[in-house]
Protein backbone atom coordinates (compact mmCIF):
# COMPACT_ATOMS: atom_id res chain seq x y z
CA UNK A 1 0.00 0.00 0.00
CA UNK A 2 3.15 2.09 0.20
CA UNK A 3 3.14 5.02 -2.39
CA UNK A 4 -0.65 4.44 -3.39
CA UNK A 5 -2.71 7.13 -4.73
CA UNK A 6 -6.09 8.08 -5.27
CA UNK A 7 -5.47 10.30 -8.52
CA UNK A 8 -3.60 6.95 -9.66
CA UNK A 9 -6.80 4.79 -9.80
CA UNK A 10 -8.81 7.50 -11.23
CA UNK A 11 -6.58 9.51 -12.84
CA UNK A 12 -5.31 6.82 -15.40
CA UNK A 13 -6.47 3.15 -16.10
CA UNK A 14 -3.02 2.33 -16.92
CA UNK A 15 -2.05 2.61 -13.28
CA UNK A 16 -5.11 -0.28 -12.14
CA UNK A 17 -3.56 -3.71 -13.73
CA UNK A 18 -0.46 -2.80 -11.44
CA UNK A 19 -1.92 -2.17 -8.41
CA UNK A 20 -4.23 -4.94 -9.07
CA UNK A 21 -1.33 -7.47 -9.24
CA UNK A 22 0.29 -5.80 -6.11
CA UNK A 23 -2.91 -6.01 -3.76
CA UNK A 24 -5.13 -8.42 -5.34
CA UNK A 25 -8.59 -7.65 -7.07
CA UNK A 26 -10.66 -7.44 -3.90
CA UNK A 27 -8.40 -4.98 -1.71
CA UNK A 28 -8.24 -2.95 -5.22
CA UNK A 29 -11.88 -2.45 -5.64
CA UNK A 30 -12.18 -1.87 -1.87
CA UNK A 31 -9.68 1.08 -1.93
CA UNK A 32 -11.24 2.58 -5.15
CA UNK A 33 -14.79 2.10 -4.03
CA UNK A 34 -13.94 3.95 -0.62
CA UNK A 35 -12.62 6.96 -3.00
CA UNK A 36 -16.52 7.91 -3.33
CA UNK A 37 -20.22 7.91 -2.19
CA UNK A 38 -22.50 5.40 -2.07
CA UNK A 39 -26.41 4.99 -1.64
CA UNK A 40 -26.60 2.79 1.34
CA UNK A 41 -29.81 1.50 2.51
CA UNK A 42 -31.77 -0.35 5.63
CA UNK A 43 -35.31 -1.11 6.34
CA UNK A 44 -38.07 -2.23 8.78
CA UNK A 45 -35.78 -1.33 11.47
CA UNK A 46 -38.43 -1.64 14.35
CA UNK A 47 -37.01 0.39 16.65
CA UNK A 48 -39.71 -0.82 19.23
CA UNK A 49 -36.84 -3.81 19.42
CA UNK A 50 -33.95 -2.48 22.14
CA UNK A 51 -31.62 -4.47 19.85
CA UNK A 52 -32.78 -3.05 16.91
CA UNK A 53 -31.95 0.21 18.28
CA UNK A 54 -28.57 -0.95 19.14
CA UNK A 55 -28.01 -1.89 14.95
CA UNK A 56 -29.61 1.82 14.53
CA UNK A 57 -27.09 3.48 16.61
CA UNK A 58 -24.41 2.00 14.78
CA UNK A 59 -25.03 3.07 11.43
CA UNK A 60 -22.35 5.49 9.90
CA UNK A 61 -21.61 6.64 6.61
CA UNK A 62 -18.58 5.09 5.05
CA UNK A 63 -18.11 8.36 2.98
CA UNK A 64 -19.02 12.22 4.05
CA UNK A 65 -21.36 11.94 0.97
CA UNK A 66 -23.30 9.13 1.42
CA UNK A 67 -26.73 8.67 1.03
CA UNK A 68 -29.35 6.66 3.75
CA UNK A 69 -32.81 5.04 1.94
CA UNK A 70 -34.77 4.00 4.78
CA UNK A 71 -37.84 2.02 3.36
CA UNK A 72 -40.28 1.64 5.76
CA UNK A 73 -41.27 0.25 8.89
CA UNK A 74 -39.09 2.14 11.30
CA UNK A 75 -41.38 2.47 13.99
CA UNK A 76 -44.92 2.87 15.02
CA UNK A 77 -45.35 6.48 16.28
CA UNK A 78 -44.69 9.34 14.79
CA UNK A 79 -42.59 10.81 17.85
CA UNK A 80 -40.47 7.28 17.62
CA UNK A 81 -40.03 7.64 13.99
CA UNK A 82 -39.36 11.21 13.57
CA UNK A 83 -36.82 10.86 16.13
CA UNK A 84 -35.09 7.89 14.62
CA UNK A 85 -34.88 9.84 10.93
CA UNK A 86 -33.40 13.44 12.59
CA UNK A 87 -30.71 11.16 13.77
CA UNK A 88 -30.13 9.22 11.03
CA UNK A 89 -30.27 12.72 8.76
CA UNK A 90 -27.55 14.17 10.96
CA UNK A 91 -24.94 11.57 9.73
CA UNK A 92 -25.59 11.02 6.20
CA UNK A 93 -25.74 13.91 3.54
CA UNK A 94 -29.06 12.98 2.52
CA UNK A 95 -32.36 10.42 4.13
CA UNK A 96 -34.81 9.55 1.80
CA UNK A 97 -37.69 8.17 3.42
CA UNK A 98 -40.73 6.41 2.85
CA UNK A 99 -43.76 4.97 4.92
CA UNK A 100 -44.13 1.10 5.55
CA UNK A 101 -47.39 -0.36 6.86
CA UNK A 102 -46.46 0.07 10.91
CA UNK A 103 -45.73 3.70 10.55
CA UNK A 104 -49.34 3.70 9.79
CA UNK A 105 -50.75 2.31 12.31
CA UNK A 106 -53.47 4.43 14.52
CA UNK A 107 -52.58 4.21 17.88
CA UNK A 108 -54.69 5.85 20.32
CA UNK A 109 -51.73 8.06 22.33
CA UNK A 110 -49.88 8.66 19.34
CA UNK A 111 -51.22 12.21 18.53
CA UNK A 112 -54.81 11.38 19.48
CA UNK A 113 -54.64 8.24 17.35
CA UNK A 114 -54.35 9.99 13.60
CA UNK A 115 -55.88 7.60 11.16
CA UNK A 116 -55.03 7.24 7.22
CA UNK A 117 -54.34 9.57 4.97
CA UNK A 118 -54.11 12.07 8.22
CA UNK A 119 -51.08 10.34 9.69
CA UNK A 120 -49.07 9.82 6.61
CA UNK A 121 -49.98 13.53 6.17
CA UNK A 122 -47.98 14.23 9.53
CA UNK A 123 -45.25 12.41 8.56
CA UNK A 124 -44.91 13.87 5.83
CA UNK A 125 -44.50 17.37 7.75
CA UNK A 126 -42.30 16.26 10.30
CA UNK A 127 -39.78 14.81 7.72
CA UNK A 128 -39.93 17.98 6.02
CA UNK A 129 -39.11 19.85 9.22
CA UNK A 130 -35.91 17.62 9.45
CA UNK A 131 -34.41 17.55 5.96
CA UNK A 132 -35.09 13.91 5.17
CA UNK A 133 -37.21 13.27 1.54
CA UNK A 134 -40.54 12.08 1.13
CA UNK A 135 -42.74 10.60 -1.35
CA UNK A 136 -44.75 13.88 -1.83
CA UNK A 137 -41.04 16.05 -2.58
CA UNK A 138 -39.06 16.24 -5.20
CA UNK A 139 -37.45 13.80 -6.50
CA UNK A 140 -33.52 13.82 -5.46
CA UNK A 141 -31.05 13.10 -7.99
CA UNK A 142 -28.21 10.95 -7.25
CA UNK A 143 -24.80 12.20 -8.92
CA UNK A 144 -22.59 9.41 -8.44
CA UNK A 145 -18.65 8.66 -9.13
CA UNK A 146 -17.69 9.17 -13.01
CA UNK A 147 -20.98 11.51 -14.18
CA UNK A 148 -23.64 8.54 -13.17
CA UNK A 149 -26.77 10.53 -12.83
CA UNK A 150 -30.20 8.39 -11.29
CA UNK A 151 -33.61 9.82 -10.44
CA UNK A 152 -34.27 8.53 -6.82
CA UNK A 153 -37.78 7.77 -6.40
CA UNK A 154 -39.87 7.33 -3.25
CA UNK A 155 -42.78 6.04 -3.24
CA UNK A 156 -45.90 5.32 -1.15
CA UNK A 157 -48.11 2.75 -2.48
CA UNK A 158 -49.53 0.33 -0.35
CA UNK A 159 -51.09 -2.73 -0.84
CA UNK A 160 -54.75 -4.22 -2.67
CA UNK A 161 -54.72 -7.55 -1.98
CA UNK A 162 -53.83 -9.13 -5.58
CA UNK A 163 -51.02 -10.92 -4.57
CA UNK A 164 -52.06 -14.18 -5.11
CA UNK A 165 -53.20 -17.35 -7.16
CA UNK A 166 -54.61 -16.35 -10.40
CA UNK A 167 -57.28 -18.71 -10.34
CA UNK A 168 -58.49 -17.06 -6.93
CA UNK A 169 -60.47 -13.77 -6.94
CA UNK A 170 -58.51 -10.98 -4.25
CA UNK A 171 -61.87 -11.94 -1.73
CA UNK A 172 -61.46 -15.86 -2.10
CA UNK A 173 -57.82 -15.26 -1.34
CA UNK A 174 -58.62 -13.45 1.57
CA UNK A 175 -60.85 -15.13 2.80
CA UNK A 176 -58.72 -18.18 2.46
CA UNK A 177 -56.70 -16.75 4.60
CA UNK A 178 -58.54 -15.78 7.50
CA UNK A 179 -59.93 -19.37 8.03
CA UNK A 180 -56.13 -20.11 7.96
CA UNK A 181 -55.94 -17.62 10.78
CA UNK A 182 -53.42 -15.84 8.62
CA UNK A 183 -54.18 -12.00 8.91
CA UNK A 184 -52.11 -9.12 9.45
CA UNK A 185 -52.53 -6.50 12.22
CA UNK A 186 -52.82 -3.96 9.48
CA UNK A 187 -56.86 -5.18 9.55
CA UNK A 188 -57.15 -3.85 12.61
CA UNK A 189 -55.34 -0.72 12.88
CA UNK A 190 -53.98 0.73 9.57
CA UNK A 191 -57.15 2.63 8.54
CA UNK A 192 -57.36 3.79 4.94
CA UNK A 193 -59.55 7.07 6.06
CA UNK A 194 -60.68 8.74 3.45
CA UNK A 195 -60.66 5.77 1.22
CA UNK A 196 -63.30 3.35 1.46
CA UNK A 197 -60.65 0.63 1.49
CA UNK A 198 -56.63 0.17 1.52
CA UNK A 199 -57.04 -1.02 -2.10
CA UNK A 200 -59.03 2.22 -3.11
CA UNK A 201 -56.21 4.20 -1.36
CA UNK A 202 -53.54 1.69 -2.97
CA UNK A 203 -54.57 2.63 -6.35
CA UNK A 204 -54.63 5.99 -5.82
CA UNK A 205 -51.17 6.16 -4.88
CA UNK A 206 -50.20 4.11 -8.03
CA UNK A 207 -52.03 6.56 -10.13
CA UNK A 208 -50.71 9.29 -8.62
CA UNK A 209 -46.75 7.97 -8.83
CA UNK A 210 -47.23 6.34 -12.08
CA UNK A 211 -48.03 10.54 -13.59
CA UNK A 212 -44.79 11.60 -11.54
CA UNK A 213 -42.47 8.94 -13.41
CA UNK A 214 -43.66 9.50 -16.28
CA UNK A 215 -42.57 13.08 -16.47
CA UNK A 216 -39.65 12.13 -15.48
CA UNK A 217 -35.94 12.77 -18.15
CA UNK A 218 -36.31 10.33 -20.76
CA UNK A 219 -33.34 7.89 -20.93
CA UNK A 220 -32.15 8.51 -17.48
CA UNK A 221 -32.16 6.30 -15.04
CA UNK A 222 -34.03 5.51 -11.72
CA UNK A 223 -33.88 3.69 -8.56
CA UNK A 224 -37.34 2.97 -6.87
CA UNK A 225 -37.58 2.95 -3.13
CA UNK A 226 -41.09 1.46 -1.59
CA UNK A 227 -41.75 -0.33 1.47
CA UNK A 228 -43.27 -3.35 -0.64
CA UNK A 229 -41.76 -5.36 -3.19
CA UNK A 230 -43.06 -4.21 -6.82
CA UNK A 231 -43.67 -7.59 -7.98
CA UNK A 232 -45.03 -10.73 -6.68
CA UNK A 233 -42.51 -13.21 -7.26
CA UNK A 234 -40.25 -12.83 -4.15
CA UNK A 235 -42.82 -13.31 -1.65
CA UNK A 236 -42.88 -17.08 -2.69
CA UNK A 237 -40.75 -17.49 -0.36
CA UNK A 238 -42.48 -16.45 3.20
CA UNK A 239 -43.54 -18.94 5.18
CA UNK A 240 -46.81 -18.72 4.62
CA UNK A 241 -48.67 -18.81 1.23
CA UNK A 242 -51.61 -16.52 2.64
CA UNK A 243 -49.26 -13.70 3.73
CA UNK A 244 -48.42 -12.04 0.15
CA UNK A 245 -51.84 -10.62 -0.24
CA UNK A 246 -50.58 -7.83 2.44
CA UNK A 247 -47.61 -7.50 0.05
CA UNK A 248 -48.25 -5.18 -2.69
CA UNK A 249 -49.70 -4.67 -5.85
CA UNK A 250 -49.98 -5.91 -9.11
CA UNK A 251 -49.92 -2.98 -10.85
CA UNK A 252 -46.37 -2.31 -10.63
CA UNK A 253 -45.14 -5.60 -12.23
CA UNK A 254 -44.61 -4.36 -15.37
CA UNK A 255 -43.00 -0.26 -13.94
CA UNK A 256 -39.50 -1.76 -14.98
CA UNK A 257 -40.71 -2.47 -19.01
CA UNK A 258 -42.55 1.04 -18.91
CA UNK A 259 -40.59 3.50 -16.83
CA UNK A 260 -36.42 3.54 -17.09
CA UNK A 261 -35.81 1.69 -13.36
CA UNK A 262 -32.73 0.22 -12.76
CA UNK A 263 -32.99 -0.68 -9.24
CA UNK A 264 -35.53 -1.10 -6.83
CA UNK A 265 -34.78 -1.19 -3.30
CA UNK A 266 -37.96 -2.30 -0.95
CA UNK A 267 -38.27 -3.99 2.43
CA UNK A 268 -41.40 -5.43 4.30
CA UNK A 269 -40.65 -9.00 4.12
CA UNK A 270 -37.48 -9.33 6.16
CA UNK A 271 -35.83 -11.93 4.21
CA UNK A 272 -33.08 -9.73 2.47
CA UNK A 273 -32.31 -10.77 -1.02
CA UNK A 274 -31.07 -9.54 -4.17
CA UNK A 275 -32.31 -10.43 -7.89
CA UNK A 276 -31.87 -9.26 -11.44
CA UNK A 277 -35.34 -9.35 -13.47
CA UNK A 278 -35.47 -8.30 -17.50
CA UNK A 279 -31.50 -6.37 -16.57
CA UNK A 280 -33.60 -4.25 -13.01
CA UNK A 281 -31.68 -5.26 -9.57
CA UNK A 282 -34.37 -5.70 -7.24
CA UNK A 283 -32.94 -5.33 -3.21
CA UNK A 284 -34.88 -6.57 -0.45
CA UNK A 285 -33.25 -4.40 2.32
CA UNK A 286 -34.68 -5.20 5.73
CA UNK A 287 -33.53 -5.44 8.98
CA UNK A 288 -36.27 -7.25 10.56
CA UNK A 289 -37.34 -8.72 13.93
CA UNK A 290 -34.28 -9.73 15.88
CA UNK A 291 -35.45 -13.22 16.30
CA UNK A 292 -34.76 -13.41 12.76
CA UNK A 293 -31.44 -11.45 12.47
CA UNK A 294 -29.66 -13.02 15.36
CA UNK A 295 -29.48 -16.28 13.18
CA UNK A 296 -27.91 -14.48 10.22
CA UNK A 297 -24.51 -15.09 9.25
CA UNK A 298 -23.92 -11.93 7.49
CA UNK A 299 -23.86 -9.21 10.84
CA UNK A 300 -27.25 -6.62 10.32
CA UNK A 301 -26.10 -3.42 8.64
CA UNK A 302 -26.18 -1.19 5.66
CA UNK A 303 -26.50 -2.42 2.17
CA UNK A 304 -25.11 -1.03 -0.82
CA UNK A 305 -27.46 -0.16 -3.78
CA UNK A 306 -26.23 0.45 -6.98
CA UNK A 307 -27.70 3.73 -8.17
CA UNK A 308 -27.76 4.66 -12.32
CA UNK A 309 -26.35 2.76 -15.08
Amino acid sequence: MVGWRPEAVMGGRSYAPVWVGVLGEDLFMSCVSCLHPHVLALSDLHVHYEANQEVVASLVPEHPEDWLVVPGDVGQRVDEVVSVLEALAARFARVVWVPGNHELWALPRDRGGLRGQAKYEELVRCCREIGVVTPEDPFPVWRGPWGRVSHVVPTFLLYDYSFHPSWLSSQEAYERAVAAGHMLTDEVVLHPDPYASRAEWCRERVRVTEGRLAALPRGEPVMVVNHYPLRAEPTARMFSPHLPLWCGTRLTERWHLRYPIDTVVYGHLHMPSSSVVDGVRYEEVSLGYPREWSGRSRRPGLRRVRCGS
